[in-house]
């Protein structure tokens, strides 16, 4: 088993803030599939400063831009940065832009655990995900050999969807037929009843003890000001098989733990943005100001994947997967 011990090399920059000055609502649209990280963000923020709420909704990545550009939210969370057309739309608004990578985030390949296959190459995604082996034989000569390979994601308009089609596809619709179940929660489920199913799902989904800790909200916040950042072993839920991925010119494979999404071994890797479109010292930007800090970022370590504007050391790795 993987044991990474990571430390957060970030000035604590969220000390100096004034508690007390921090009030008000915070509306925040954030893909569905980073929900667990941002949740744990939340809860922190709003224990930090008594006076402050935020109140995040979870929808699918192409309605949190729309919500942005319509002026409806001035805070999201989404996994690819504005492009210039939708930046030239803020600013004939009259609205600030600021964004910032928060994180590098994984895409978790789950399959039932009656499934004996326990890796698949970048050729084997491709070739599904375009529709080229249609049965898990095509695949492998596994003992489902003869079941159709069952495609399960989240939401047609997410992230994670609009990530594999840029991955597999260039941009292109897939052209396999794929069931949308809604939700992250809803695909870890499917996966687990369902033999033939491969589920693509953001990998805090999976990891058995994100929501686990028997601590406080005091004890953990305590725990985040004196914190040099020091990350836990991952575990995953034992409810569903999580699948290696292996690059195309390499002979081994890897699951994504925090050290192989940090280091690159992972090649399912994706970064995730916080875009804050708000007036500077409005309730909006300090919660924005939160996420890319200190004690935002120690937060993102903790969840199992890697924060993103800061550096992150290496300090211990051991040799296992």
């Amino acid at each position: 088993m993987l044991l990474a011990a990571m430390t957060l090399v970030v000035a604590s920059c969220n000390k100096s803030k004034n508690p007390s000055k921090v009030s008000g609502l915070c509306k925040v649209i954030c893909d569905e599939s980073f929900k667990n990280i941002l949740d744990d963000e939340i809860e922190v923020f709003e224990f930090s400063y008594k006076d402050a709420n935020v109140l995040p909704r979870y929808m699918d990545e192409t309605s949190a831009l729309d919500s942005l550009l319509d002026g409806k939210v001035n805070v999201i969370i989404t996994y690819r940065d504005l492009t210039n057309n939708q930046k030239g739309i803020l600013r004939k608004q009259g609205r600030a832009y600021r964004s910032r990578r928060i994180a590098v985030d994984a895409v978790a390949l789950i399959v039932n655990k009656e499934n004996d296959i326990d890796y698949l190459s970048m050729n084997d995604i491709r070739d599904i995900m375009t529709g080229k082996s249609t049965k898990w034989g095509q695949v492998y000569p596994t003992k489902l050999k003869d079941q159709p390979i069952k495609v399960i994601f989240d939401q047609n308009r997410s992230g994670v969807v609009h990530y594999i089609k840029d991955k597999f596809n260039n941009g292109n619709d897939l052209p396999i037929e794929f069931f949308a179940q809604g939700s992250s929660k809803d695909v870890f489920n499917i996966v687990e009843k369902t033999r033939n199913a491969i589920g693509v799902i953001g990998v805090s989904w999976i990891t058995s003890d994100m929501k686990s800790t028997a601590t406080t909200i005091e004890e953990r916040y305590a725990e985040l000001q004196g914190s040099t950042g020091m990350t836990q072993e991952t575990h995953f839920s034992d409810r569903i098989k999580v699948l290696g991925v292996r690059k195309e010119d390499a002979i081994k494979d890897y699951k994504p733990y925090q050290a192989y999404i940090y280091d690159g071994s992972y090649p399912l890797t994706r970064e995730i943005f916080a875009i804050d479109a708000s007036a500077l010292g409005t309730h909006d930007h300090d919660f924005f100001t939160f996420l890319t800090g200190s004690i935002g970022q120690k937060i993102i370590l903790q969840t199992g994947i890697s924060p993103g504007s800061v550096p992150v050391r290496i300090v211990n790795l051991s040799n296992g997967q």
